[in-house]
């Protein structure tokens, strides 16, 4: 009897295991096309994912911004966001460094970055001093994204009274399907940028409905189970 209520047990727990675990997706692709200087239109990358189950529990995006061909890239001139496809918007960069004394932001150049949920390394907006750079001088790191919903034109004082919102915890919750915008604009002139390669990696666990339904089968699995026994 003792074998057969450990058997049941450990099927249960296996059961909500299997549930509870989440799942993982990666996707992305080299561009190698310039961001256009001083050109709020921009460069966006629209992609169409599918075939992921379950609502996103977590999120990162890579970047690999460097010098455009003939140019230097400058940071501070660079505004970029991300967009889902059922909700979610994170402001990534809002022009690096602009703060009170900077009207023109940081000018190294380049990205080579994660975004997070939770950087290590801070929030990306005043990443010097502290700031680590690779051989061709790109940032290098994990970041929360910049965050400040402000238009990246505004007065340089107002990035320093702004607080991120606009994060990618704002994705946590969402359906990943569907079509995703990343958007990048150049917003000074005198350099150009170029975005190399991007990778964005979903983390997805079942939709609370999904739970529900769990919860309905281990109720019924636990009273079959004291039916058996009494047997």
């Amino acid at each position: 009897m003792k074998a057969i209520r450990l058997t049941l047990a450990t099927a249960a727990i296996a059961l909500w295991t299997a549930a509870a675990t989440a799942q993982s997706y990666s996707f992305g692709g080299t561009v190698n096309q310039n961001i256009p200087d001083a050109n709020p239109g921009g460069l966006t990358i629209a992609t169409n994912l599918t075939g992921m189950a379950g609502s996103i529990s977590n999120i990162t995006l890579s970047v690999n911004i460097t010098n455009a061909a003939g140019s230097t890239a400058y940071n501070g001139d660079l505004y970029a966001y991300l967009v889902g496809p059922n909700g979610g918007f994170a402001i990534l960069l809002n022009r690096s460094g602009v703060g009170s004394g900077n009207s023109f932001g940081y000018n190294n150049t380049g990205f080579a970055v994660t975004f997070g949920m939770f950087g290590t390394s801070g929030n990306i907006h005043f990443y010097q001093p502290g700031g680590s750079y690779n051989g061709a001088g790109q940032l290098v790191g994990t970041w929360t994204p910049d965050g400040r919903a402000i238009d990246p034109q505004s007065a340089s004082s107002l990035f320093d009274s702004t607080s991120p919102t606009a994060l990618l915890d704002s994705f946590v919750g969402t359906d990943p399907n569907g079509t995703w915008y990343l958007f990048f604009a150049d917003l000074a002139g005198g350099n150009t940028s170029q975005l190399v390669s991007w990778t964005l990696n979903l983390e997805t666990v079942p939709e609370p409905s999904t739970w529900a339904l769990m919860a309905v089968a281990m109720l019924a699995f636990a009273r079959s189970r004291k039916g058996f026994l009494k047997k």
